[in-house]
């Protein structure tokens, strides 16, 4: 193939001579040409070295910028000859994980190990520099091939090309291939693209793995990925850092599985990029499927409840009424949580330190996740100074939820103003909080024109809640038609209580299929709706597999009419866990069923211990379950609790339980309290108690009050059951006689 070729061949063409032993006036030149290589020795990667912006050095558009200029080494290529400096090229990774990106031309400055482009440029224009660069043009015109290789590589840095050329020529014939790949690099920058790839092709035969990465890059934009490969592959196996980052950009790109190895080569020598590429490969590898920290995973973004999707006080107003839920579902921060994560969060953090603000947004999610909010809150500000919006609007979040609003508003604008939809969400939210509607709408708006679909979701909350139902039908269709599910729940919800059930089923079904457990919920109640019990309870099941407590109870009581109590026993268990006080009522139904009656305790015997239908009864009873309550009452009575049992009759009679107030009348009675009793029977007979009637009749008889018995007879005839209302027939009947004696 062309771009092979056998470097032994070549280096008897007479192109690479043996270099020459110097005079000896020149060999204290090339000692200290030796020396500074030695001290200018630089990483080739812009980890190691910094940020050092050289001027000069540019990137191309296309896949990257091919080469460079960094720091200096010491070859001994024929025993006897002195060092030679050899330049390697910049550091461009790549910042896409594709084939095609940004190129980030980096370079190490000359001097030990610089820190930054201003520091570099202070020891390029100190006296000893200024000395050294001297030295080296005395020697280079002397004819010591190692200073005009130096003399050119840094006259080349500093952006003087005219200058570079003689000197990077002169040090090519002597066979230096420093010389040879830099003075690629000055015709690549002229634009005499072929000639360039022809000296890195010499210097790359010879062993130079700056000039062989330089050639892959090259072969790469000229779209020959095998030839790529190769010359890639020789300057990865030489040790070189871009070399290996950019071998593992190109496998990467073909989904090569050796990507990962090429990766952690370049990561293990300070290369910043690839130790992000690293982590961001190890944390799908420990995910089912890819997911950004940051991103949207799912069919939909997220429902606006939640106020890092900026859905703000409106959000609370907005859901469904009636049956229909509009429930929230705030998500993690995220990112997958099993798996390689740790080492993932090793190589964030070491790319987070040399400066790299993704990574140092990534680190700071895990930490948040983590629950490490004060080290999560330093390395999002570090990233948001470094310009990721993302990571300012994290950062506001943080200030957020640690009670400090008006920073976390200052951080959100900043993140806004540079398009970052979910911060202009935020911002919607604070400005909806404050009653500030037609900021908050201004705000929405500017995450809709980010591309941010949770605004329009928004604004259609925002117009629900000022009773804008026009409005908001439609910014809840622009939302759903973009794929945002908790809108199309929204919308259908919408649809319903406008009386169109027909357009509403189809966006409930939209928002199911994507994953929405209230559409899914919703769904159920409109098949139940129709009677359609068998498709209701399809999606019902769908809800309660996903942890929709309300769509578990359906289940769990379908169960039951079923005969299924074991199966309907776990789904009542997973509702009551979740806080539904019905779902606890009735598993406390299920467990009682079981169980033989409590009798009275003898004298003298402890008072039994509460059973568990009891503790999931009462659970029911202080979320305000009347019939639990009455049922606590009931089995706390039977233990001879009988001020627990009082209690709860109270409870619940008050909140309007008929069998409360006439338990309490029963409980009143037999402690000597008739007057009382007969006001909570009064009511409990008002409100329909057929018993009550009947106790308040008995009452009346007793005291004489014979045409008031007669009056709650009749009253207890007319509610029933058929037991009582015979008996109340029966003393009606004796009343009626003994007033007519």
């Amino acid at each position: 193939m062309v771009f092979m070729g056998d470097r032994a061949t070549l280096l008897k063409t007479g192109r690479f001579v043996q270099r020459r032993v110097h005079r000896p006036d020149s060999v204290m030149n090339a000692a200290f040409g030796g020396a500074a290589a030695e001290s200018n020795k630089t990483a080739e990667s812009d980890e190691a070295a910094g940020i050092a912006e050289i001027a000069g050095i540019t990137a191309t558009s296309g896949v990257t910028a091919t080469s460079g200029i960094i720091g200096t080494t010491k070859t001994a290529e024929t025993a006897g000859c002195a060092a030679t400096v050899e330049s390697a090229e910049s550091a461009e990774g790549a910042e896409s994980a594709g084939a095609t990106g940004s190129a980030e031309a980096i370079e190490a400055a000359e001097g030990s190990m610089a820190q930054g482009a201003q520091e570099t440029q202070e020891a390029r224009e100190s006296p000893e520099s200024a000395e050294s660069e001297e030295r080296h043009r005395r020697a280079a015109d002397a004819g010591d091939t190692t200073s005009m290789s130096v003399l050119g590589a840094l006259l080349l840095r500093r952006g003087d090309l005219d200058g570079a050329e003689p000197y990077l020529r002169a040090a090519t014939a002597d066979g230096d291939r420093a010389a040879a790949n830099n003075l690629g690099v000055l015709l690549y920058q002229r634009g005499y693209i072929d000639d360039a790839a022809g000296w890195w092709r010499i210097a790359a035969v010879a062993g130079s793995a700056a000039a062989a990465h330089a050639l892959g890059r090259h072969y790469r934009e000229r779209g020959d990925e095998p030839g790529a490969e190769y010359w890639l592959r020789q300057s990865a196996e030489q040790g070189h850092a871009l070399g290996a980052y950019a071998l593992a950009d190109l496998l990467e790109h073909r989904s090569d599985v050796g990507a990962e190895r090429w990766l952690r080569a370049a990561a293990e020598q300070g290369h910043r990029e690839a130790a992000y590429r690293l982590a961001r490969m190890l944390d799908r590898s420990a995910a089912d499927d890819p997911h950004d920290a940051f991103g949207r995973p799912g069919l939909g973004p997220g429902p606006g409840p939640d106020p890092r999707s900026g859905s703000g006080a409106a959000a609370d107003r907005a859901g469904a009424t009636g049956r229909f839920a509009g429930r929230r579902t705030d998500g993690p921060v995220a990112g997958p949580t099993t798996g390689r994560v740790g080492e993932a969060e090793q190589w964030y953090r070491q790319a987070a330190a040399r400066g790299h603000g993704r990574a140092a947004l990534q680190l700071g999610a895990i930490l948040e996740q983590r629950g490490e909010p004060k080290e999560a809150g330093r390395w999002y500000l570090i990233s948001a100074k470094a310009g990721e919006a993302r990571a300012a609007c994290a950062l506001g979040f943080l200030l957020r939820d640690a009670g400090d609003e008006e920073s976390a508003a200052v951080w959100w604008l900043r993140a806004a103003q540079e398009g970052d939809g979910n911060a202009a969400n935020a911002l919607g939210a604070l400005h909806a909080a404050r009653g500030e509607q037609q900021t908050a709408e201004r705000w929405y708006r500017a995450a809709m024109d980010a591309g941010d679909v949770n605004g329009a979701y928004n604004l259609a909350l925002l117009c629900t809640a000022q009773d804008r139902t026009h409005q908001a039908e439609q910014w809840y269709r622009r939302a759903a038609y973009a794929g945002h599910r908790e809108a199309a729940n929204a919308l259908a919800v919408l649809l319903l209580q406008a009386g169109d059930p027909t357009g509403a089923e189809p966006w409930f079904s939209k928002a199911a299929e994507a994953g929405s457990v209230d559409a899914a919920f919703n769904l159920g109640i409109l098949y139940a709706g129709r009677d359609e019990d068998r498709m209701a309870l399809v999606w019902y099941e769908r809800a309660a597999a996903a942890g929709h407590t309300e769509a578990a109870l359906q289940v769990g009581m379908a169960l039951l009419h079923r005969g299924e109590e074991q199966e309907a026993e776990r789904h009542l268990r997973c509702a009551a866990g979740g806080g539904s006080a019905e779902a606890a009522f009735r598993l406390a139904g299920v467990l009682d069923a079981r169980q033989p009656p409590p009798g009275p305790p003898a004298l003298g015997e402890p008072m039994p211990e509460k059973t568990e239908c009891e503790e999931w009864y009462e659970r029911a009873a202080e979320q305000g379950h009347r019939r639990a309550q009455v049922r606590v009452g009931m089995l706390a009575a039977a233990r001879g609790d009988v001020d627990s049992a009082a209690r709860w009759y109270r409870e619940a009679a008050e909140a309007g339980s008929c069998n409360g107030a006439f338990n309490l009348g029963l409980l009143l009675a037999r402690e000597g309290s008739e007057r009382e009793a007969a006001l909570w029977w009064s009511r409990a007979a008002n409100d329909g108690h057929g018993r009550a009637a009947l106790r308040l009749a008995l009452l009346a008889a007793r005291r004489g009050e014979l045409a008031e018995g007669q009056r709650w007879c009749a009253r207890a005839v007319e509610l029933g059951p058929a037991e009582v209302a015979e008996r109340a027939a029966r003393l009606r009947e004796a009343l009626h006689q003994e007033l007519t004696a």
